[in-house]
């Protein structure tokens, strides 16, 4: 299913589960589309292949779980029809400190299912925050999300997207270089959630 919303039964109602993931879009393409955050994304999220499944995972060990089917759904998937998954999990690791240790768990998961070298695990997280940066510095905004959030994504894409640009280091640059000329205002003015 092209751009599909999914969830599995769980202490969110079908209502929650729309919300979030509308919220979670409009961040897509208002922050990382529409500011080319990320330029590889725009063709995914046009093409309707981007997957959105919001978890009802409460515990870190549900969410992994969890995880595991994604990454080996998203394995079987066509890319033609599901090229990368936006795991959204609003109920659990709200704190980023402990979402930042869970991401340990994810990478050692990848390589337990025996994904290495064919998908990978990104985050996003609505308190992310660099190391060596304060809590409100701008540039934390590249990684902000509406909730707490796995990118399922694979090795082949992002060799593809490397492929066709000659310096991937300017797109962190040009980011940072994006957030300062919007500043937290402008970010709000966007219709995003500072």
């Amino acid at each position: 299913m092209n751009d599909s919303t999914s969830a599995l039964p769980g202490p969110l109602s079908e209502a929650q589960i729309q919300t979030i993931t509308e919220e979670t879009r409009f961040w897509v393409d208002k922050a990382v589309v529409g500011l080319n955050l990320c330029p590889f994304a725009k063709s995914v999220q046009v093409n309707k292949r981007m997957r959105y499944v919001v978890s009802p995972a409460s515990t870190p060990e549900a969410l992994l779980k969890e995880l595991a089917r994604e990454l080996l759904a998203l394995r079987r998937a066509d890319p033609d029809e599901i090229e990368t998954t936006l795991l959204i999990h609003p109920l659990v690791l709200q704190d980023f400190l402990d979402f930042n240790d869970f991401l340990g768990a994810a990478d050692a998961l990848v390589e337990d299912l025996e994904l290495g070298g064919e998908l990978q695990v990104a985050s996003f997280h609505p308190r992310y925050q660099f190391e060596g940066t304060e809590i409100d510095d701008i540039s934390n905004y590249s990684n902000r999300s509406p909730y707490p959030t796995l990118h399922l994504l694979r090795e082949s894409s992002i060799e593809r997207a490397v492929e066709s640009m000659s310096d991937t280091d300017a797109i962190y640059e040009a980011n940072i270089e994006t957030l300062d000329k919007l500043g937290i205002e402008g970010w709000k003015a966007l219709g995003l959630k500072p």
